[in-house]
């Protein structure tokens, strides 16, 4: 008999205006990737945060003050001596305005006059006058990147509490290619939301499949179903934002990996389930998302399989179960499975709660096309021993951030 279920309320979580109330200080150093700067102001400035600029000398030679000024709705400082500002002196007004600095693009020269302590422009004499963190994004030639001078120069800052994100590899403008492009203003953006994120699992590790696995039938075929990944790959993001320490397991998906998620490619269900079986022991919670081929084919043909006879007869063995093993775990983590079903889905999700002894399941239709297989949006109905909680139709972040804090409830009163 199943047992009986209360539903619970928790707080209504605002996600789409990540930013909301954030003040952001962009200092621009004068480099070929100021260009970026303009789009990272948008992409913050999307997110809900209220941006300033302040761009060095040089970097006023790459970008002009008036584009940042229309996108980010502010006038653009310069001067370390603003008439303009409150008693003239403008690097005390923004150093006291800002909830984080942030430098984009940190040039050599940026780097180094910051680590100097030097108060010789508007950008630099910010970085020693606020309380605010500050972050720098390096951006530079390869070779200076890995020059001697500017490596002490950012373990020296790095040392002090200063935060460096990047550099990203690649071709670079002046032809060469290595370690020194400044990261993408998606990626910087997706960065500033981890850091203002509410740390709800802190010091947690999260370990989490998702996507499909596919299983060959020959060396050209294989079964396989119609997961994108995106929830999986969406809760990945959220979790990582939250603090956790997050391990991926993905099937064959054409996703970016999540900002500061450690990703394990795999193919098969047996392959996910030894890349699985090597993290479990080292988490706190494991979140089941992938959708697995439940059987595989009992014989695979070492050669492509010719065309000859009208009909052809597989046969299928079944799959080792991934959730039911890491339930089963000795050291077993709060376990979360889903139920992506076409109809009874209460049924058989509250079943496979309980035939699995999960400690969580997430139900969804995924008969509806406009949620779940390949949508952007999704719904979930969330199972546990006595409690239920309705997600409605959302886009899949959003989702997976609740998701993740009525996880984070559960196990403080678990």
């Amino acid at each position: 008999m199943l047992c009986q279920y209360k539903t619970i309320v928790i707080s209504p979580l605002v996600m789409n205006m990540t930013l909301a109330n954030k003040k952001i200080l962009l200092g621009i150093g004068g480099g070929i990737a100021a260009y970026k700067s303009a789009d990272l102001v948008r992409r913050l400035k999307e997110r809900g945060a209220d941006v300033r600029v302040v761009m060095s000398q040089s970097a006023q030679q790459f970008i002009t003050p008036l584009t940042l000024q229309a996108l980010s709705g502010h006038p653009v400082a310069s001067d370390l001596l603003d008439p303009a500002a409150e008693a003239a002196m403008g690097h005390i007004e923004l150093a006291r305005w800002a909830d984080l600095v942030l430098i984009a693009p940190a040039t050599a020269n940026v780097i180094a006059r910051i680590n100097a302590g030097m108060a010789d422009e508007l950008i630099t004499t910010t970085c020693l006058a606020t309380e605010a963190p500050v972050v720098l994004c390096p951006a530079m030639n390869q070779q200076m990147y890995r020059n001697p001078a500017t490596q002490a120069n950012l373990a020296s800052l790095q040392s002090r509490g200063l935060t460096i994100w990047g550099p990203a590899s690649g071709s670079q403008a002046c032809g060469e290619i290595g370690p020194g492009r400044m990261e993408e203003p998606l990626v910087i953006a997706d960065r500033v939301e981890q850091f203002f994120a509410p740390k709800l699992l802190q010091g947690k590790s999260l370990l989490l499949t998702a996507g499909p696995t596919r299983e060959a039938i020959d060396p050209v075929r294989y079964i396989s179903n119609h997961s994108s990944g995106k929830m999986g790959f969406a809760i990945a993001k959220a979790a990582a934002e939250m603090g956790a320490n997050v391990t991926l397991v993905s099937g064959p998906v054409n996703l970016e990996t999540p900002v500061n998620v450690e990703r394990i490619n795999v193919q098969s269900t047996q392959q996910m389930l030894d890349a699985v079986l090597t993290k479990v022991e080292h988490c706190d919670i494991f979140v089941g998302c992938a959708a697995v081929c439940d059987y595989k084919v009992a014989d695979v043909a070492n050669d492509k399989i010719k065309k000859s006879a009208e009909e052809m007869a597989l046969a299928l063995v079944r799959n080792p179960d991934i959730l039911a093993t890491v339930a089963a775990h000795e050291q077993r983590p709060f376990t979360v499975g889903f139920a992506a079903e076409t109809q009874d889905v209460e049924r058989y999700a509250k079943d496979k709660l309980q035939r699995k002894k999960l400690d969580m399941i997430a139900a969804n239709d995924v008969s509806n096309p406009a949620q779940g297989f390949n949508s952007d949006d999704n719904a979930l109905t969330v199972y546990w021993s006595d409690g239920q909680y309705e997600l409605a139709v959302n886009d899949k972040y959003t989702l997976a951030k609740q998701l993740l804090t009525i996880i984070a409830n559960q196990m403080k009163t678990a």
